[in-house]
């Protein structure tokens, strides 16, 4: 059987033409605001830099993201909670009332895609996706780690 990798790398790219088309300001958040919200909301209070290493992003526009979702009073800085010198981010009550719609919003979209498909596919998408973000993740690192042994060479 043939290794459609190649099928692959188009349905994502389709993918995500369609994420990003679901999360322009005019629908609620913009998707670098989404995804920001989200992870302070999975994980807690971050810092930049924190921010920055998982979203693998420069500081700098770390700092404009958070400085954007920041004036819109979704995320405030607040002190380390574990007694750190790096002031964090946190969500606030306004952020996460706002995720929390267009969360929903999405899901409920995501729902009427997937009407006719059984509870079983659903799972099973569900799970592979799951499965491909986290070899991503996996991927990424790799990558990053023979980057730093090249540059420590």
């Amino acid at each position: 059987m043939e290794r459609r990798v190649a099928d692959i790398e188009y349905e994502q790219m389709l993918q995500i033409r369609y994420t990003i088309a679901q999360h322009r300001p005019e629908n609620g958040l913009e998707r670098s605001a989404y995804l920001l919200l989200s992870r302070l909301h999975a994980d807690g209070p971050r810092s930049i830099g924190e921010l920055s290493e998982f979203f693998r992003l420069d500081a700098s526009t770390v700092q404009r993201q958070t400085g954007a979702v920041m004036r819109a009073g979704f995320i405030e800085r607040i002190p380390d909670p574990d007694g750190g010198i790096a002031r964090k981010f946190a969500l606030t009550e306004a952020g996460l009332t706002r995720l929390t719609e267009v969360r929903e919003r999405s899901v409920r979209a995501l729902d009427r895609i997937l009407e006719n498909w059984s509870d079983d596919d659903v799972a099973t998408f569900a799970d592979l996706l799951h499965r491909f973000n986290l070899d991503i993740e996996q991927y990424s690192e790799a990558k990053r780690a023979a980057r730093g042994r090249s540059a420590a060479s």
